[in-house]
């Protein structure tokens, strides 16, 4: 695909997908979502890790509302159903482990995608706002799902009504992202986080995601069964052999993704 709202460049085994429509704050329409869907999908089939991340001040601004010729009039079910789902699904559902560079402001469905990802690395300057209730909305492209899990269901009620901006350092210690980073650090910082994903036993983080996703509908014995299973498998690969001799020989493991 001939992308004209993203940038998708591959090195080695990490993927980076830059949203690139900064004059917008990358703000989404129906290309830019289109583009991603296609980029997280040849990530998942060619690299070992993916990064999602925006360029300019803003990570992502949501929904670009300037997109639809009458916005009072849009069939929102049907956008979110034919367009956002895939595209969440694509991400959350992707085999490798999946990296959300929040480099600014992630607002709306901009905040969402960003929490669809594995792990989210945000700048100290970003934040993250449920923006929806300001023009009469509830929140949407998984909101509702990955608030309450993430962020406690206090705080998700919070934020819904509320539509106020929380910080990267908020959102780092009441668990919604994995960490923030100050901004001087934060381009090295995620790039080398991923890069060593990227050369990790992605066979394993496969799994992880897994089991670790599995909890939420299991009771304690079917979720030790699925550990079992899953270990299992991972007991048969290339990399748990290769992992077992560096350790041995004291060395670094070299993995090879399988």
């Amino acid at each position: 695909m001939d992308y004209q709202t993203i940038t998708y460049e591959r090195t080695g085994g990490l993927a980076v997908v830059t949203l690139n429509r900064p004059d917008v704050m990358n703000a989404l329409n129906t290309q830019m979502r289109a583009e991603l869907f296609h980029a997280v999908k040849e990530a998942a089939g060619t690299a070992r890790a993916l990064v999602l991340t925006g360029a300019g001040r803003a990570f992502c601004s949501g929904q670009d509302l300037g997109d639809r010729a009458n916005a009072a009039n849009v069939d929102l079910e049907r956008t979110l159903r034919d367009e956002y789902e895939p595209l969440l699904r694509a991400i959350y559902d992707s085999p490798i482990p999946t990296v959300a560079a929040v480099n600014g402001a992630a607002a709306g469905a901009g905040a969402n995608i960003a929490l669809a990802a594995d792990v989210v690395i945000a700048a100290e300057s970003a934040v993250f706002l449920q923006a929806f209730a300001r023009i009469g909305l509830i929140p949407d492209a998984g909101g509702t799902y990955w608030l309450p899990r993430q962020m406690g269901f206090a705080k998700a009620m919070g934020a819904a009504l509320f539509a106020e901006p929380v910080t990267a350092r908020q959102a780092a210690d009441w668990g919604m992202i994995w960490e923030a980073v100050p901004d001087a650090e934060f381009d090295a910082h995620w790039r080398a986080r991923a890069e060593a994903l990227a050369k990790g036993p992605t066979a394993a983080y496969a799994r992880a995601k897994q089991a670790l996703r599995g909890t939420y509908g299991n009771d304690l014995d079917q979720q030790l069964a699925l550990e079992a299973h899953l270990q299992g498998e991972c007991g048969k690969t290339r990399d748990f052999q290769e992992g077992v001799i560096a350790f041995l020989e004291k060395r670094p493991p070299h993995f090879e993704g399988r």
